[in-house]
């Protein structure tokens, strides 16, 4: 099992799955609706056929999405220090690690960090913080809804600490998990910034 991630997902699904496409045009509008009470206005585009912007379906194992979180904790923000390899996931280490990525979560300020780890969105709309909707919205993800825009500036300082350019990993990379997230992450927002699209956590 892995987290799926998806932008422009009704252009498929309009055409393969009309069940899928009625349920989730549903969720959209639901999200549209919820953000605009938090005054960010943003809904998912319409599907043309061909699509006018880029879609993107890809995904990865749970891990290494907590693997990509710790590397962003542990990122410099200035200075050439190279990022560690994560520790064995059964160690006191990474049980360190993780006290971090929970402090650091509780900033309340990281868009990578706020959000569920299986469901939800990021919109492409530039906004400073994650939005935390009301449970009476309905929306997926606990209602956290990040921003397109800054979870890709937080990737690309990831991707700096790493030196990751946008490749897929090779084998035997020590960071290849974190590597592997970087590239599909980065890949789905720009997606979704070109073409105003949700990306989506599924």
């Amino acid at each position: 099992m892995g987290l799926s991630i998806s932008v422009g997902l009704l252009y498929d699904q309009k055409r393969n799955d009309p069940e899928g496409y009625a349920h989730h045009r549903r969720a959209f509008d639901r999200l549209a609706l919820a953000l605009r009470a938090e005054g960010v206005d943003w809904g998912e585009p319409e599907i043309t056929d061909p699509p006018t912007a880029h879609t993107h379906s890809g995904g990865f194992p749970y891990g290494d999405l907590m693997r990509l979180r710790r590397a962003y904790v542990l990122s410099p923000t200035g200075g050439d220090a190279p990022l560690p390899p994560a520790p064995p996931v059964d160690g006191p280490a990474w049980r360190r690690d993780l006290e971090r990525i929970e402090d650091e979560t509780m900033m309340f300020a990281s868009h990578l960090l706020c959000h569920s780890d299986s469901s939800g969105y990021y919109v492409p709309v530039d906004f400073a913080d994650p939005l935390f909707l009301p449970p009476e919205s309905g929306v997926a993800g606990g209602g956290m809804v990040g921003s397109t825009h800054r979870l890709l500036r937080e990737l690309d300082r990831v991707a700096a600490a790493l030196g990751a350019p946008d490749a897929v990993p090779a084998d035997g990379d020590p960071h290849a998990p974190e590597r592997r997230a970087l590239h599909q992450l980065r890949a789905a927002c720009r997606a979704g910034i070109a073409g105003g699209h949700a990306l989506v956590f599924h």
